[in-house]
């Protein structure tokens, strides 16, 4: 799956949009390595953000084209996170 898409479907970015122009800013990484937007994830990728609140790093453990709300935590296992990181997404749920 793309690397935009992903985000998206995982919700770890709400935009396919905003997740594109995160990845063309060199913000996100996949494996340590600056990743575009069309980059292909796999499971066991570890993808990091660069967000402005500070970084957050992620293990992919799924990757599907659909899920519910409720199972897009699922799709994904946070492996570093910084306070103001969290405190952003936590607000977002």
């Amino acid at each position: 799956m793309r690397l935009d898409k992903w985000l998206k479907v995982s919700r770890l970015i709400r935009r396919r949009t905003v997740a594109n122009e995160v990845c063309d800013a060199g913000r996100v990484s996949v494996n340590g390595r600056t990743a575009k937007p069309g980059a292909v994830l796999k499971e066991g990728d570890v993808v990091a953000i660069q967000f402005g609140a500070g970084p957050t790093t992620a293990r992919v453990l799924s990757v599907r084209e659909n899920v519910r709300k409720g199972q897009a935590a699922e799709m994904y296992e946070i492996v570093e996170e910084s306070a103001g990181a969290r405190e952003v997404r936590s607000a977002g749920e």
